[in-house]
């Protein structure tokens, strides 16, 4: 079913690094979203009704937050589809992060309001008429939550769209909440005993963790997480294959929402190299990037010397002493400048992100380069891997 829709809805749908390739999934993922919510919302609250169970009320309500959710997710995705303006030169992709947090913030507040009808209902239980209907309309809905949650785990990993991902998480969490209501049916028919409002309050649990996961993951995109390793990896891959590019650092990825992302990046190159054939190499590889990875790229160009086998030898022995002391520590931009009384080594020093014992890797350096030579002395620029 998941292939045929795709296959009916999507066109070029293997092109998920296009962005209208990726707003086809959403488009297509939000709806069938609101039609099988709404189906699932409208059968359980007459089956709640019917049973008077309030387990059962309260899961029906969750689908309709859950279609709910979906309606945003549909409405995000167009708005971001919206072209470059003026005001907004780098797109509206931000959408889909906006459209996110508000599907997170419904659900958590849908959380809130179970929890509170739980509490009411272990406070005061009430008798429940159970049917083989009843019974088999949530099983039925286990069903097809189940097939949601695949559903939303192919659209939004094909796409890399953290709402259809989180939307998938949700669904698993609903196929255990209405598994947890079948448990309360269960044992009120077998044992005559009412667990229906503990059974409410785990669903009003897994309804907030939801909706808590789904909001945090949204901000920390919104704050600027840490970008995709993967497409981190790609982008070193591709440009390190260039002959020429000897190495990279600062490497820095600006998302502007999903399918929007800008890449800044220092390679270092042959000082000895003449200038107009290096420009022509890294204008290449800029295009060639912005081609395979859907990403406008801005390459800077930093010249290394390569010919001094001095110089490297004391680079080689000081970048092999930062790797033995964290191997998360790098340097780059290495310069011998030979005076008459000491020789400074200049170069930027990169440490992780958060890094607390900059003034330890300072005084070991120190330390190090005067056990090479005493007439050394250091000039170090730290820098941090935003990667």
């Amino acid at each position: 079913m998941t292939a045929w829709l795709i296959r009916k809805f999507v066109p070029n749908a293997a092109h998920t690094e296009d962005p209208e390739v990726r707003a086809a999934y959403g488009t297509l993922a939000s709806i069938v979203g609101i039609l099988v919510n709404l189906l699932l919302a409208g059968s359980k609250f007459m089956m709640g009704i019917l049973s008077g169970s309030l387990a059962i009320t309260a899961d029906a309500a969750n689908n309709l937050s859950d279609a709910a959710g979906s309606v945003v997710t549909l409405i995000s995705v167009r708005l971001a589809r919206k072209p470059v303006d003026l005001d907004h030169p780098f797109g509206h992709g931000r959408m889909e992060y906006l459209g996110s947090l508000a599907v997170g913030v419904l659900i958590v507040v849908m959380g809130v309001t179970l929890l509170r009808d739980a509490v009411l209902s272990i406070l005061h239980p009430e008798a429940l008429t159970i049917s083989w209907v009843v019974i088999a309309v949530l099983a039925l809905s286990v069903l097809g939550k189940g097939w949601l949650y695949l559903f939303y785990k192919k659209t939004g990993g094909d796409t890399k769209n953290s709402t259809l991902l989180a939307a998938a998480q949700d669904s698993r969490g609903d196929m255990l909440a209405t598994g947890a209501v079948l448990v309360s049916l269960g044992v009120n028919a077998i044992f005559h005993l009412s667990i229906d409002g503990w059974i409410g309050l785990v669903v009003a649990f897994i309804v907030l963790k939801a909706g808590w996961g789904v909001c945090s993951e949204t901000v920390n995109s919104l704050l600027g997480g840490r970008p995709d390793p993967e497409k981190i990896e790609q982008l070193k891959a591709l440009l390190l294959a260039r002959e020429g590019i000897l190495g990279l650092h600062d490497l820095v990825l600006h998302d502007y929402g999903p399918g929007r992302c800008f890449a800044s990046v220092h390679a270092e190159v042959d000082a000895g190299g003449n200038i107009l054939d290096i420009h022509e190499m890294i204008d290449d590889a800029e295009r060639e990037v912005g081609t395979i990875m859907k990403m406008p790229i801005c390459i800077h160009m930093d010249p290394i010397v390569t010919g001094n086998e001095e110089a490297n030898r004391v680079r080689d022995l000081l970048s092999h002493f930062l790797t033995a002391l964290d191997p998360a520590i790098s340097m780059h931009d290495f310069r011998m400048v030979p005076g008459e009384s000491h020789t400074n080594l200049i170069f930027d020093c990169v440490l992780p992100v958060g890094y607390q014992q900059k003034e330890m890797v300072l005084n070991a350096l120190n330390a190090h380069a005067r056990a090479i030579d005493p007439t050394f002395r250091l000039v170090v620029m730290f820098d941090t891997d935003y990667t």
